[in-house]
């Protein structure tokens, strides 16, 4: 290496010299941010759910999907593209939040954003539930101002309150409109399905500024014609992703909080976020998995591999692999 070039990124451990059941759990065996000072993404867990309206059980998330994380390996060749060698990746361990009080733990998560931006670029968060994107959002907008958000998810989660509480996991995406974190004119949500409180909601919705592909349009068009209205939508804005992982049919991902019929295989989420791969993605996130309702690591296997994607699409290409 020649003198004030920069180090190549340090990789996963060697899984023919390490069997990958053991060491620690790190995401797909990464360095931990600890031992490589700074990276350019860093994923974190934060592993919080008071917020949830049914199923408990995601602040247990984090850990599921490292443990499922085990078996990625350091070549995606669906994006040709080496996620770990073409950036520093790191582990930054979990934002560690009051359990008890919502308002505090939403401001932990917040500031734990803002610190951990000093030693990274972007980050990739594991829920967790889906009210950490709330503080999430907060800490990209003090970076980038107005982001587009595209939100897969079987639910809205622009409801105003539950039991009279603004801040839930039905709520961050209304809180976000509401305080100008979001660029109305170029956020979507993918994947909504299943029973509304009424049709006010969807009327609701749009007036916060999102577009909506349905479950059944990604059936009755297909993925191609979601990812033409995605990209479409999102234009060139920064662009951070959140995923609740119900947004995949509970065949895929039986272990989340508030499962409903008819959703996304898993083949069709990692298709449309390897179609995101040339867009401005500042950030992201995947939450509600729920290990207590899981089985066979069905959805923490899923999850492992979004989050995989989310890494691959946010690494730089050569000049060859653009052309590829």
């Amino acid at each position: 290496m020649q003198h004030g070039e920069p180090a190549a990124p340090r990789g996963p451990v060697d899984a023919s010299r390490v069997p990958r059941f053991a060491g620690i759990a790190t995401f797909a065996r990464l360095p931990r941010l600890d031992e490589v000072g700074r990276a350019d993404i860093a994923v974190v867990g934060i592993p919080f759910d008071g917020g949830v309206s049914y199923r408990p059980g995601a602040r247990f998330g984090p850990a599921h999907v490292r443990e499922a994380s085990r078996l990625l390996r350091p070549y995606n060749p669906a994006q040709d593209v080496h996620p770990f060698g073409a950036q520093q990746v790191a582990d930054a361990g979990d934002i560690a939040v009051n359990p008890f009080d919502l308002s505090e733990a939403v401001a932990e998560i917040e500031a734990g954003a803002h610190a951990l931006g000093q030693d990274v670029d972007r980050i990739v968060a594991i829920g967790g539930d889906h009210t950490i994107a709330l503080p999430l959002l907060r800490a990209v907008h003090a970076q980038h101002g107005p982001v587009a958000v595209l939100h897969f998810d079987a639910h809205l989660d622009t409801w105003d309150t539950y039991f009279g509480q603004p801040i839930t996991h039905g709520t961050p995406f209304r809180r976000a409109s509401e305080e100008g974190l979001i660029d109305q004119t170029a956020s979507m949500h993918v994947g909504i399905r299943g029973p509304l409180y009424s049709k006010e909601d969807l009327r609701d919705d749009a007036r916060l500024g999102f577009a909506v592909v349905t479950s059944e349009d990604l059936e009755e068009e297909g993925v191609a014609a979601a990812i033409a209205r995605i990209r479409a939508r999102v234009g060139d804005a920064p662009l951070y992703i959140s995923i609740d992982i119900d947004v995949l049919d509970p065949a895929h991902a039986p272990g989340t909080g508030t499962p409903e019929a008819g959703g996304l295989t898993s083949r069709e989420l990692l298709r449309i976020l390897r179609a995101l791969a040339d867009l401005r993605i500042v950030g992201a996130d995947v939450v509600e998995v729920s290990p207590a309702y899981d089985h066979a690591q069905l959805t923490a296997v899923a999850a492992s591999h979004v989050v995989y994607e989310l890494l691959s699409a946010m690494a730089p290409r050569t000049a060859s692999e653009e052309q590829a």
